[in-house]
C-alpha cells in the first residue's frame, strides 16, 4: 500500500513519528526543536492549535506550517505567506550515482552548510538541520559551494530538502547530481523520494519535472510568529 497518503499532513507526520525525538510538543501541536529547521505541525492541519504550540515557541521566532488559512489565531501574526508544491519521484531508479566524488557532510561542516543556507535560501534551515539524514556537498577547497541532504521522513517517503548551490557555481549541473545520488539511495533502500519547492521558485520546478519528479499536490504555507 502507498504511503503518499502521508504527504498529505507530512510534518505533522514526521515529528510525531520517525522523527519525534528531534521535536518539542504535544499531542496536538509539534515542531522541530530550536536548533534545526524551524517547522512546526498540527494533528488536524487545516484546523491547528496554535494555543497548544505556544509554550514551546519564543515571542518572535518565525515558524514556517502548512495546510491552513484564515485569520491568525490570538496572540499569533502570520509574517509570510505563499504556496508550495510536493512532488514525488515518478521515475525508474537512477542507473548509477552520479556524485560519486561529494563528499558526506559531518558534524564539522555544520556551520559551513548554515552559511550557504544563508546565503542562497533554499528554505527553512538550522545548524543541526543535517542531523535529519544523509547530507553531501561539493567543495572549493575548504568551502562548502553545493548541498542537498534529507529532512522529513514518514512510513516509506523520504524527503530530499537543502538543495542549493552558491551563486558564483551554478550552472555546473551540481545540485542536480547531488539530488539524483540522494534518489538513487533512497530508492534502494525502498524509500519514495519526494521535495518541496516553492510556486514562485518556477525555475527550480521545472527542472525537479524533468529529472523525474511530479506534482502531488500544492500546499498553502506560512511563516507565523507568536507575538
Amino acid at each position: 500500500m502507498s504511503d503518499l497518503h502521508l504527504l498529505d499532513n507530512i510534518i505533522w507526520n514526521t515529528l510525531s513519528g520517525t522523527q519525534a525525538g528531534f521535536a518539542a510538543g504535544t499531542a496536538q501541536a509539534r515542531r522541530y526543536a530550536r536548533g534545526f529547521s524551524p517547522i512546526a505541525g498540527f494533528a488536524e492541519a487545516e484546523s491547528p492549535d496554535f494555543d497548544a504550540l505556544a509554550p514551546f515557541c519564543a515571542a518572535g521566532e518565525r515558524l514556517y506550517c502548512d495546510r491552513w488559512s484564515g485569520k491568525a489565531p490570538p496572540g499569533w501574526q502570520i509574517d509570510a505567506e505563499s504556496t508550495m508544491f510536493k512532488m514525488v519521484w515518478d521515475a525508474p531508479i537512477p542507473a548509477h550515482d552520479p556524485a560519486s566524488d561529494a563528499v558526506p557532510l559531518r558534524p564539522e561542516h555544520a556551520a559551513q552548510a548554515l552559511t550557504l543556507a544563508a546565503q542562497t535560501q533554499p528554505g527553512p534551515f538550522g545548524l543541526r538541520t543535517p542531523e535529519l539524514g544523509d547530507y553531501f556537498g561539493y567543495f572549493d577547497g575548504e568551502r562548502l559551494v553545493a548541498m542537498a541532504g534529507e529532512r522529513f521522513q514518514a512510513g516509506t517517503l523520504r524527503e530530499i530538502s537543502g538543495v542549493c548551490t552558491h551563486p558564483d557555481f551554478q550552472g555546473r549541473g551540481m545540485a542536480r547530481r547531488l539530488m539524483l545520488k540522494l534518489v538513487r539511495r533512497e530508492m534502494l533502500r525502498g524509500e519514495q523520494p519526494f521535495l518541496h519547492v516553492m510556486r514562485a521558485n518556477v525555475h527550480a520546478r521545472a527542472l525537479y519535472q524533468r529529472m523525474g519528479f511530479r506534482d502531488y499536490l500544492e500546499t498553502v504555507v506560512r511563516v507565523v510568529s507568536l507575538r
